[in-house]
């Protein structure tokens, strides 16, 4: 590093201290920096860099201000993949200069002294546990969604929050950072539908059904003991990886949390609720008779106090839409908010409101900001996934408030939890409205955590 980079780095840190960014312990430098870290520039690691991690990887690297530094996955072919992404895509030029390494354990991405954040994408078993991992060791978290496999695992990362401040951890809820999502709470909160009093949130895919019980050896490219990390130890299966554990209790967290935390978050968001008071569930697996452990079929039902309420449907096999802000087009997923004076529908497309006599009365589309958008379905998540990763870069520099804290995610993924845990169990939930916990239900607090593999349980 030269002494002019040495200078702007010196002066910005200065910056970023007075700007709430504090300084770490022991003499280090401030958590948002690493000790390698040029200038203002923030060295990214991705852990789980298949499908959304892989995309996550190339919107880290072409963002500017951030570098991507390390790569890790249980999969040396995903790792290879990510890298040649960054390094040599297709018909470009190179995303950033730095050739990012390759690391299997995430452990040891973390002791890196130039690393400053990391992104988990890895399943959901893995979520709160490298979240943990990665606050103790300083380092900011973009986590996604959902932030937790449990929701003891959420308490921890909220005591985590507490015990580090100066830490950004987001979670990846992207429409977050939607500009139309974000003017459509505005309009709703100045009262273009007059009281808001239910949201309604649903998803639809065509997933077909699945042999997830047949004992296999792990392959070769993968790492399966690093895989199951924190899990107790499981014989590997046909099919499992790297996609179908979402639909096994040990791994997984159902569609509810793999895509209605989604739509569940713009539900509370609109609606401006915290915790529950009560929660029910019904549904099962209706459409195949297979290896599935979650529902392919579940509503939801959220109710706070006695004037709000949300619902969650969920159709993991059958992908008729719901009618989305064009109709039909991007119904697979989206947000109805009813209130006394109108109706107004949010999807990653933008939104549209109706009055109570079905008139149209306001209609925007996210294309209108002349940015990219991602259909229902894309991986990526389109442009509000680098919105989402710009946001959370300039919060670590103490330039902008992130847009969905851990404090505020965990809020959305304890809805999602709530509502496995009902329909798991066939019990209508009563659960404090102050902190969400389910009131007086021994069977149904058996599922509020899990059990660790011995020497990985997470802690704060």
């Amino acid at each position: 590093m030269s002494d002019t980079e040495g200078v702007h780095r010196r002066d910005f840190l200065k910056r970023t201290a007075a700007a709430g960014v504090g300084l770490g312990v022991a003499g280090s430098l401030s958590p948002a920096f690493g000790a390698g870290a040029p200038n203002d520039r923030v060295v990214v690691g991705v852990m789980g860099v298949n499908s959304r991690g892989h995309y996550l990887t190339e919107v880290f690297a072409r963002t500017a201000g951030a570098e991507v530094g390390y790569v890790c996955d249980v999969d040396g072919r995903a790792v290879e993949r990510a890298v040649a992404s960054i390094t040599e895509p297709d018909g470009g030029e190179p995303l950033q200069e730095r050739t990012p390494e390759g690391v299997t354990d995430v452990r040891r991405m973390l002791e890196n002294d130039d690393l400053d954040a990391i992104a988990i994408a890895a399943p959901d078993h893995w979520h709160a546990p490298a979240t943990l991992m990665a606050m103790d060791a300083g380092k900011h978290v973009y986590v996604e969604k959902p932030c937790s496999h449990n929701p003891h695992e959420g308490e921890l990362l909220l005591d985590a929050q507490q015990k580090h401040p100066d830490l950004v951890v987001q979670m990846g809820n992207q429409q977050r950072s939607s500009p139309r999502s974000i003017e459509a709470i505005q309009k709703i909160r100045d009262g273009i539908i007059g009281e808001p009093y239910f949201g309604r949130a649903w998803y639809a895919n065509d997933r077909g059904p699945l042999d997830l019980t047949t004992p296999a050896q792990a392959p070769d490219w993968l790492n399966y003991e690093l895989w199951q990390g924190p899990a107790p130890r499981h014989d590997y299966m046909e099919n499992l990886v790297h996609y179908n554990w979402h639909w096994r209790w040990h791994w997984g967290t159902a569609e509810i949390c793999n895509n209605g935390t989604h739509e569940i978050d713009v539900c509370r968001w609109a609606l401006d609720v915290d915790h529950p008071t009560k929660v029910t569930s019904s549904g099962g697996r209706y459409h195949y008779d297979d290896d599935w452990e979650a529902f392919d079929t579940q509503v939801a039902s959220y109710e706070f106090g006695d004037d709000k309420m949300i619902t969650w449907e969920g159709r993991s096999c059958n992908a008729n839409p719901v009618k989305g802000t064009d109709g039909n087009p991007g119904g697979g997923r989206g947000a109805s908010i009813h209130g006394t004076e109108g109706t107004l529908i949010v999807d990653r497309g933008g939104y549209v409101v109706y009055d109570n006599d079905n008139n149209l009365i306001e209609y925007a589309n996210e294309a209108q900001t002349g940015e990219q958008v991602s259909g229902t379905g894309t991986v990526g998540g389109g442009s509000n996934t680098d919105r989402h990763v710009a946001n959370f870069l300039a919060a670590i520099r103490g330039e902008e408030d992130p847009h969905s804290p851990i404090e505020e995610g965990r809020k959305s993924v304890l809805l999602c939890h709530l509502g496995n845990i009902a329909q798991r169990t066939g019990h209508t939930l009563q659960t404090n409205p102050e902190t969400g916990k389910i009131v007086e239900d021994e069977e149904a607090m058996a599922l509020w955590s899990r059990d660790y593999e011995p020497g990985w349980e997470p802690s704060v």
